[in-house]
């Protein structure tokens, strides 16, 4: 029997607690979900891609069907690779899924064979980007609502 496998891409710069809580969401969804740790070309990575992986893999080290890989290029050839079915991505506005929906079309036009899953965050994570966290980091404010306990900032 095929494993069902899903992918949730991002760049995790650093990974929130709304990453964990979809993640976890979708891993219920699929046998295997790959978090893929890529490099996005439009934003300049805060922490280094070697960090950023640290953080998630400790974040989901007792979950057994999550595994974490760090990718380049495009997401829709990543899920290729990994024999994906489903790409998940978090929505935590209608601004996330006017961004999501045109991404998910494009990715829909290079292979219809990968279908794009919304997933809502929980209500208490919709106010959380990693942007957000970053500025909290920059001026020294405390973190530990925002982002899973294995974000240790030094």
């Amino acid at each position: 029997m095929k494993n069902k496998i899903g992918i949730f891409p991002g760049s995790f710069d650093p990974i929130t607690s709304g990453h964990r809580n979809i993640i976890v969401k979708a891993s219920k969804l699929v046998d295997v979900l790959i978090v893929g740790i890529g490099d996005n070309s439009s934003k300049k990575s805060f922490y280094s891609l070697e960090q950023r992986e640290e953080w998630v893999q400790k974040t989901f080290k007792s979950n057994v069907n999550i595994l974490v890989k760090k990718y380049s290029g495009l997401t829709i050839n990543f899920a290729e690779k990994e024999n994906a079915e489903f790409i998940f991505r978090g929505l935590r506005s209608s601004v996330d899924f006017e961004y999501e929906k045109q991404i998910a079309e494009t990715n829909s036009v290079m292979n219809k064979e990968i279908e794009t899953i919304f997933l809502l965050s929980d209500k208490k994570y919709g106010m959380i980007s990693s942007s957000i966290v970053k500025e909290i980091i920059k001026n020294n404010g405390d973190i530990r609502n925002f982002v899973p306990k294995e974000v240790k900032i030094s």
